[in-house]
């Protein structure tokens, strides 16, 4: 027998011969059956993949002239996460090398690298924190050259060419709200669009708003890659391989510049001339459109400059951009008043409610009182201070703009109109047969427009008033809590509203037919409007893009403004009222506004609106089309707390017809009132890189 220590080595032995086998199979496998992988595994660790940003691509007007450009500047970024892991004092001794450099103030250099977290004012970084932030554009060379020569005094710094956006404003069009604006992309935003981070955050800029923001995508292009080769320290060796960047497409947009410089300069003249006549606007809007649907101008007032978006921007400018920070009476200039801007549309409305009267059998041919006041369910309503007018057809009614005839049109239909329904507390309830056919021309929806920025309006449906009370009554405003009924005037219309705010009343019924109350439509909804009316009943969802093109100068693809509807107005009916709204220009409200206009070289219809606000002064209004017989194009100018309609909205649609077709000295921007062709632009893009 084998002693039992002799026999314990043995499987010692046996072990240890095991794992040598086992060592020596793992070895071998390693060897010889996985050097491919090792092989890949190596190659990886000896080069380096590094994502190249793509060039944004531009926005023309409709002729190809640059409105948002792309030049190539020098420009300082610093990489705070380099210096901060890099430099015992996280980086503050380099950026106060670096301030006087860039003639900044080291407070001033410190604020625009630090990160916008909660309770950090502008100017801060909104990009993502491990990438490279621009704090300098425009750089000269002799700076770049010292930063680039002096590494070491400044680690984590760099000095490159990249890609600045540039606004030129052709012909002085300034469109900034249309063409909004861009801002470093966030890590929120790169891993919802699935996008690679660039290295470089100057070219990582994503559209906010306007036009930027919706063809964003487009605009952006796709960036590529570039595949290097590096040694054990990290140094590049040689190029191996990678994809290029493809640059954006150009959007080439229906905007006319010289007729948004026209548009832009008549809404500043109407501010200035109603202010010098004691009335305080802040705000309004003018928007050019053809019958097709396309946007040719849109001016919102006040404008800005767009060049504040090219470099770091202050927490005052932001303020004054936005109304806040104490800054609400600026205007709000980087709001599109044109698109967002909701105010009561006045007698310009009438047209819809005409069109509606019709439609429940009152004769297009009729003749209707014109008293100067009617008393309804125990209210007086005025015409405006007018005397009687006596009997008059819709032709006459819309050219003196006799209130008085609508009011009774709007009581009657009331009276007909489901009656029950009015006072049913359902959020179910059915539309009236007015507020139906006011929804049909667009009116309280959104116009679909390609910006997104849509404002939908208000019409007062039975719905409408039932889900206002049931938001207000209790909650919210709390009509029931403050509502006094021998209070002040505001708590007498809480109290009554707390009461039976859901109730579709006459008296509302009446003023809704002149397009006040509650009634409210941007300045774009009411074009579009105009555009049904003048096109012979086609309402579109307009646009503002026209066409994308490719840096090939390909067209990549074409933009149309979709048909939403026909409008249910006959077309007897539509023609009646645009034969109509051409005796306002030439008899009517309009008449001393256009007096001297050559309406023999081309016939201007329209209407003028003047909407009445508690506590505030009159809202602005003149909606006109033009030629009056197969027509071209609609001017809509909209000016909160301006007065008569022919007083500050009417003339300044005039200049804007002015400019347009070349009338009364002014060169012609678009001749004959058409859209040029679709422009060429292969050679802009072979030239500039878009």
């Amino acid at each position: 027998m084998i002693p039992r220590s002799r026999r314990r080595l043995l499987g010692l032995y046996v072990i240890a011969l095991a794992m040598l086998v086992v060592l020596g199979g793992r070895l071998w496998y390693l060897q010889v059956m996985d050097t491919a992988q090792y092989q890949a595994l190596a190659a990886v660790n000896q080069t380096r993949t590094i994502v190249v940003p793509a060039v944004r691509g531009t926005i023309t007007d409709d002729t190809g002239q640059p409105l948002v450009g792309n030049n190539t500047e020098m420009t300082v970024s610093v990489n705070m996460m380099q210096l901060s892991q890099t430099t015992s004092d996280g980086g503050k001794a380099v950026l106060a090398r670096l301030a006087p450099l860039l003639n900044m103030s080291d407070t001033t250099l410190s604020e625009e690298v630090r990160l916008c977290t909660r309770g950090v004012p502008q100017p801060c970084w909104t990009g993502s924190p491990y990438q490279p932030i621009p704090v300098a554009q425009r750089v000269s060379d002799a700076v770049a050259l010292q930063i680039m020569e002096e590494p070491s005094l400044f680690p984590g710094v760099a000095a490159q060419l990249s890609p600045v956006v540039d606004y030129p404003m052709p012909d002085g069009a300034n469109p900034a709200q249309v063409l909004g604006y861009l801002q470093p992309i966030t890590q929120a935003e790169m891993a919802r669009d699935h996008l690679p981070e660039t290295g470089f955050a100057g070219d990582d800029l994503v559209g906010q708003s306007g036009l930027e923001a919706q063809y964003n995508q487009a605009l952006a292009g796709a960036a590529g890659t570039q595949i290097v080769s590096v040694n054990a320290a990290g140094d590049v060796l040689r190029t191996v391989g990678g994809t290029p960047a493809k640059t954006g497409d150009t959007l080439v947009t229906s905007l006319n510049a010289k007729v948004q410089a026209a548009a832009q300069q008549a809404l500043n003249s109407a501010i200035a001339r109603s202010r010098a006549a004691g009335n305080s606007p802040d705000q309004g809007a003018a928007v050019v459109e053809t019958t097709t649907g396309r946007i040719v101008a849109m001016a919102s007032y006040p404008d800005y400059n767009p060049n504040v978006w090219s470099g770091p921007i202050s927490q005052q400018e932001v303020d004054y951009l936005f109304g806040t920070g104490g800054s609400a009476g600026s205007g709000e200039p980087a709001v599109n008043w044109a698109t967002q801007g909701q105010y009561a549309p006045g007698s310009t409305f009438k047209i819809t409610s005409t069109a509606a009267a019709v439609a429940d059998g009152f004769p297009l041919n009729g003749l209707y009182n014109c008293p100067a006041s009617v008393s309804i369910d125990g209210h007086t309503f005025i015409n405006d201070g007018q005397p009687n007018l006596g009997a008059m057809s819709f032709t006459e009614a819309l050219a003196q703009s006799c209130d008085t005839v609508y009011y009774d049109i709007g009581y009657q239909m009331w009276q007909s109109d489901d009656n029950k329904a009015n006072y049913a507390r359902n959020a179910s309830a059915p539309v009236q047969k007015m507020q139906q056919m006011e929804l049909d021309w667009g009116f309280g929806n959104y116009t679909g427009v390609d910006l997104p920025e849509d404002a939908a309006g208000t019409i007062p449906t039975r719905q409408w008033l039932y889900t206002m009370w049931e938001a207000n009554a209790h909650q919210g405003q709390n009509w029931c809590k403050y509502g006094k009924a021998n209070g002040s005037y505001v708590q007498q219309i809480e109290y009554d509203d707390c009461q039976d705010g859901w109730v579709w009343q006459p008296g509302q019924a009446v003023i809704a037919a002149i397009g006040q109350g509650y009634v409210t439509a941007t300045p774009l909804q009411l074009a579009n409007a105009y555009v049904a009316l003048a096109n012979g009943g086609t309402l579109y969802q307009p646009r503002v893009g026209e066409a994308l093109v490719s840096p090939s100068g390909k067209v990549a693809a074409e933009i149309s403004p979709p048909v939403v509807r026909k409008l249910p107005v006959a077309a007897a009916t539509l023609a009646y009222m645009r034969s109509a709204l051409a005796d306002v220009v030439t008899s009517g409200t309009a008449a001393g506004a256009f007096s001297g206009f050559p309406l023999n070289q081309v016939c201007v219809a329209g209407k003028t609106g003047t909407a009445q606000i508690m506590g505030k002064v009159a809202t602005s209004v003149f909606a006109s089309f033009a030629p009056c017989v197969n027509p071209k194009l609609v001017v809509v100018v909209m000016l909160p707390n301006s007065g008569y309609g022919a007083d500050a909205a009417a003339p300044a649609v005039r200049q804007i017809w002015d400019s347009v077709f070349g009338l009364e000295g002014k060169k012609a921007a678009m001749p004959g009132g058409s859209l040029p062709a679709l422009p060429n632009l292969a050679a802009t893009a072979t030239a500039g890189g878009q």
